[in-house]
């Protein structure tokens, strides 16, 4: 009698246990169901947040001269992993949490990969972006002196003082003497001195193969190997050289050719 009395202690005991143990893990269960809602909501956020970050992806490469990301790429960020994890048979086995937990993990590595994606993507156009920035810096595009055009940009006109047919490679701008001479774009100073014919002149190299040129100068201000931005003050409108009266010569070269400098006067609302 006392053995069957210990028996039926003993299971009593082990089934207390046995449901001790059971509540707890329902109660771990139901806790990691609740950090699993939780956690699908967030990635709920984040995938709506990267839809409108492709969206903007967009319009930024098309601002920065780029193509936009391909569908069939945008799509690869989508989906999960193909191939076996260690883990998923496990995952599977733990019902459904666990099948919770695989889709959570699935939905993650794709936003992963999108996230990725998209950071390449922006950092493409970024690169872009500064590019188009730095080309507009240095690309001549307004008049370099107040006056008034005197002579325009020719293959060929009848020069003023020899009186015989010669090219004029750039525009004339007739001004008082001493009017300030501004920088077109942002650049170097590559020459500074006198030529014959141009009398005092500045070279400025501004990149992506444009140099612009400024002569007749009565006061050079700035010196070789300086760096100036677009309006900058580099000299000051005089009469040396070959010439008639008081005129500031301005030339463009883009590409080692002569180009009409009045193609190169751009609106303030594309440049600034």
């Amino acid at each position: 009698m006392a053995v069957v009395m210990l028996v039926f202690a003993v299971m009593t005991v082990t089934k207390s246990i046995n449901l001790t143990r059971l509540d707890r893990l329902q109660q771990a269960n139901a806790l990691l169901g609740q950090e699993l809602e939780i956690a699908r909501g967030q990635l709920t956020e984040l995938q709506d947040t990267l839809t409108t970050l492709t969206s903007r992806d967009r319009e930024v490469r098309l601002l920065a001269g780029l193509e936009p990301l391909d569908a069939d790429v945008q799509l690869a960020g989508i989906g999960g992993p193909v191939g076996e994890w260690s883990e998923r048979d496990s995952l599977l086995a733990e019902g459904d949490a666990g099948r919770q937990a695989l889709d959570l993990r699935l939905d993650l590595d794709g936003l992963i990969r999108r996230a990725s994606l998209l950071a390449g993507s922006y950092s493409e156009a970024a690169e872009s972006l500064n590019a188009h920035i730095d080309r507009l810096a240095r690309t001549p595009s307004i008049m370099p002196t107040q006056g008034f055009l005197s002579s325009r940009f020719a293959r060929a006109r009848i020069h003023p003082i020899y009186h015989e047919a010669r090219p004029h490679p750039g525009i004339d701008i007739s001004a008082p003497m001493g009017t300030p001479v501004l920088a077109s774009a942002g650049g170097t100073v590559t020459h500074v001195g006198t030529a014959i014919g141009y009398g005092k002149m500045v070279t400025l190299d501004h990149g992506y193969g444009l140099v612009t040129r400024y002569a007749h100068l009565s006061k050079i201000l700035v010196r070789e190997g300086q760096r100036v931005g677009r309006g900058d003050e580099i000299a000051l409108v005089g009469n040396t050289g070959i010439v008639t009266a008081p005129h500031l010569h301005y030339e463009v070269i883009a590409g080692g050719k002569h180009q009409d400098p009045l193609s190169y006067i751009f609106p303030d609302t594309i440049v600034d």
